[in-house]
């Protein structure tokens, strides 16, 4: 990587680079298989944080019981991920560096305030989510590097997270997809709160003013509405050919009442 630095592009599924590759949109004059390297395959918990490693294919995260037991956005977000094939070879590294906006991995990253671990020959560092990603299919990994890991912070006690999605068909790209992460008291109130959006923008789109207006309230249908207008403010969906950018831009605000409604009954339950 170190040696023909942006003539390279790293392999792990497949699942992204490949298109390009037969699309013609992607011509690196090296690509550089990264699945012989060890111990990149794993979903474990450990004492503060789950970490998954960027060669763990979304089938594995999808069965992982940790995931079942404790991250129902990733569970959401994982199986509305292409198809079985898809979720078969391809990995959660490999879709967070190939950076589409309209990607699944993205939304959940940024409203779980999870952090991309990168090794190159400088040795590692680590990017928080909302710096990870800086462009349409660009990050901030650098040239010689790898991601090696995923670090979320474990839920709290009385945290609840959903991922719902527009598609026009099962396993299609997002045309809108919405992350939310809420932490409740025992009076309801929110003291913590992320949300992640795909499809609005030229990257994923982290709803920071929207999180500040959430949090430290009872979740009031006036503050769910001032923040979902500042949701609208930091959007900047287009047009394409499957959807005109008003479009995304009203179901987006749809998608988020329904995603937090969902985050909410789950942190009855601690389901995150």
């Amino acid at each position: 990587m170190g040696r023909y630095g942006h003539d390279a592009r790293p392999l792990a599924g497949g699942q992204s680079l490949i298109p390009l590759l037969k699309l013609r949109l992607a011509n690196p004059a090296v690509v550089v298989d990264l699945n012989g390297i060890p111990g990149l395959s794993y979903v474990r918990q450990e004492k503060d944080r789950l970490a998954i490693g960027a060669l763990t294919c979304h089938s594995d995260i999808e069965d992982s019981e940790i995931i079942r037991a404790r991250y129902a956005a990733i569970g959401d977000a994982v199986r509305h991920i292409g198809d079985a094939q898809v979720r078969n070879l391809g990995t959660i590294g490999g879709s967070l560096v190939h950076g589409d906006p309209s990607g699944d991995w993205g939304a959940v990253l940024l409203a779980l305030g999870g952090e991309v671990r990168c090794l190159g020959p400088n040795g590692e560092r680590f990017i928080q989510g909302s710096d990870f990603f800086t462009d349409m299919y660009e990050t901030a990994r650098q040239p010689a590097e790898i991601v090696t890991e995923v670090r979320i912070c474990s839920p709290r006690p009385s945290a609840g997270g959903a991922y719902l999605k527009l598609e026009r068909r099962s396993g299609d790209f997002a045309l809108v997809g919405v992350a939310v992460y809420l932490v409740l008291d025992e009076n309801d109130v929110c003291t913590e709160a992320g949300i992640g959006l795909s499809g609005v923008g030229p990257t994923y789109v982290k709803g920071m003013a929207a999180e500040r207006i959430l949090r430290g309230t009872r979740l009031s249908e006036a503050a769910i509405q001032e923040a979902a207008r500042c949701l609208d403010a930091a959007m900047d969906p287009y047009s394409d050919t499957r959807a005109p950018a008003e479009y995304k831009r009203a179901m987006a605000k749809v998608f988020f009442h329904k995603a937090l409604e969902l985050a909410c009954r789950r942190a009855a339950t601690r389901d995150s």
